[in-house]
């Protein structure tokens, strides 16, 4: 109930909840049964996505200019700086319904120029149920990977890998939803067991490399601080070098 409690208190969740929820009630009044067969295939749309997000653009190297750090600050940098903070752990609002959109779009056009039928059904089985239930689902694994929760099997498994993201390799295991280390494996941003035995961690890995006292971040703790309840004591001991 901790875990349900807290995803439903971000407006993210609540908002794909929603268009999920949509989109089951127009597939349900508009789509042949065919459509509903292709759902698992936005399950691994969304898998991909997921990945190209995280490593491509929320690790993005940090911007100079202050309005665009705060900007992947509150987007992924943030979350890395205070891995801990509950109020950091989920996608915002103002990336998840874009990139719903903009993926919805795509398919849906290139669907439709490519003379296929019921393009928008197919767009809306492939990313609003398929792709926004596998978003629900890294929501809940992420979550729970920052969480001293207990956990299932394959929650200790996803949380083993993704530790090893914050704090052995920011640039290596960028999935977190189960099966998604598929991917990491073939785009070579996996860490096998043997490398872990030698390679030492990552200096300032919970600042992306950033020195803890550089001017950016410093900047983006104070002015989020009251947003996401961070203490004084937590700013400072993050700041320390």
């Amino acid at each position: 109930m901790q875990r349900i409690a807290l995803m439903l208190s971000h407006k993210s969740i609540i908002a794909m909840m929603l268009a999920l929820g949509a989109g089951l009630i127009f597939l349900g009044m508009t789509a042949p049964w065919w459509v509903w067969m292709l759902v698992p295939l936005g399950v691994g749309m969304q898998m991909i996505n997921e990945y190209a997000l995280h490593r491509f653009i929320f690790h993005l190297p940090p911007p100079r200019r202050q309005w665009a750090f705060d900007l992947l600050y509150q987007a992924h940098y943030g979350h890395h700086d205070f891995p801990t903070n509950k109020g950091l752990f989920f996608v915002p609002i103002w990336i998840a319904l874009p990139v719903l959109a903009l993926n919805l779009s795509f398919v849906y056009i290139a669907l439709a120029t490519a003379g296929l039928p019921l393009p928008l059904q197919i767009a809306v089985a492939t990313v609003v149920v398929g792709g926004v239930l596998t978003f629900l689902g890294y929501e809940w694994f992420h979550m729970t990977a920052h969480l001293t929760v207990p956990k299932t099997q394959i929650e200790r498994h996803v949380t083993t890998l993704h530790n090893q993201h914050h704090f052995r390799d920011f640039g290596r295991w960028f999935h977190v939803s189960p099966g998604g280390e598929i991917i990491d494996r073939a785009f070579g941003t996996a860490i096998d067991r043997d490398a872990l035995k030698t390679q030492q961690r990552i200096e300032f890995i919970r600042t992306l490399g950033l020195s803890p006292d550089d001017p950016r971040l410093v900047s983006a703790r104070r002015k989020f601080a009251a947003k996401y309840a961070l203490r004084q004591d937590e700013i400072d001991r993050s700041a320390t070098v």
